[in-house]
């Protein structure tokens, strides 16, 4: 008997629904398939109680470790084969030893802006208290609203939606468009108005999307990433299978410009990228340390490698 497919994944509701794709992917692609699922809890989760930031330099983990530590001793020790994660939470660059391998195909990346009335950036009050754990969606949100309050948020999204609904300390909050819509709260295709709409369960919460050219997305947001153990090549043959090579190729370039300025989830980087036309177009903003304005460049190209360094050398 084939020994099973052992997957690994947080036990958040998102983190759940993103291994059901996953395996339901890898059961359609290999019919017979035995697939076992391991729940592992992070630092990240464990942590809720201060910012991830804080969370980072007490646990002594750089760049996005906060949710995939525990995840890598798993497939370390051989009792996960490959960690299924939100592409954004891993860090640009793996350790020697592991591999992204795969990724599924895209869920929609803008961010969303959450309110109890329904309004956007410029209609909220002077001084709104906006919560978000972001630091890029934070740089984002004073850049087009100085006077605003940006205000640490943590837990998972249906908590950060009931602390929106239920408690004063937030006038708005920021999310994902992704995981809203991965968890039922949001239909998959916006309005054709663009108008707030209401969010499933919560008839009092209202969400605007914000068009990616305006509000740049994180660099690999709204993508489910594979994790191996480098060499493993069964679990590769597995991963690349459920591979969805648009996706694949948009998030090679977004992570190779992640990786030439050195970003980690503390860097706040904006980066939306498409494809037309076998044509790759990319956008970045880029905020520095401090309150100077943030650095900007627009490129088009063919290799994902290629148009990243340019987007990297043009920014300006």
């Amino acid at each position: 008997m084939t020994s099973p497919v052992h997957i690994g994944t947080r036990g958040s509701e998102l983190a759940l629904v993103q291994a059901d794709a996953t395996e339901a992917a890898l059961a359609e692609r290999h019919p017979g398939i035995a697939l076992e699922r391991r729940i592992i809890k992070t630092t990240g989760d464990r942590r809720t109680d201060v910012s991830l930031a804080e969370v980072a330099k007490a646990e002594g983990i750089f760049d996005k470790g906060v949710f995939i530590k525990e995840l890598e001793q798993a497939l370390d020790d051989g009792s996960i084969d490959i960690a299924v994660h939100s592409l954004k939470d891993m860090p640009t660059v793996l350790e020697d030893r592991f591999q992204l391998a795969a990724v599924l195909e895209r869920a929609p990346v803008r961010d969303i802006l959450l309110t109890r009335g329904g309004v956007g950036f410029d209609e909220l009050p002077q001084g709104a208290r906006v919560g978000t754990s972001s630091v890029r969606r934070a740089r984002q949100a004073l850049f087009l609203r100085p006077d605003l309050e940006i205000l640490d948020i943590r837990g998972n999204v249906p908590t950060r939606l009931r602390k929106l609904a239920d408690e004063e300390t937030y006038d708005a909050v920021l999310l994902a468009e992704a995981g809203l819509v991965r968890l039922g709260f949001l239909p998959a295709a916006p309005p054709v108005d663009g108008a707030p709409e209401p969010i499933a369960g919560m008839e009092t919460l209202h969400a605007l999307r914000l068009p990616e050219d305006v509000f740049l997305p994180a660099g690999g947001q709204g993508a489910i990433g594979l994790e191996i153990r480098t060499g493993d090549e069964r679990a590769l043959g597995f991963a690349r299978s459920i591979n969805h090579e648009a996706t694949w190729q948009r998030i090679t370039a977004e992570r190779e410009f992640l990786r030439l300025l050195d970003a980690g989830c503390h860097t706040p980087v904006g980066v939306f990228s498409s494809i037309e036309n076998e044509t790759l177009h990319m956008t970045a903003r880029v905020f520095p340390e401090g309150d100077g304005g943030p650095l900007v460049a627009e490129v088009s190209g063919t290799d994902p490698v290629a148009t990243a360094l340019s987007l990297y050398q043009n920014l300006s």
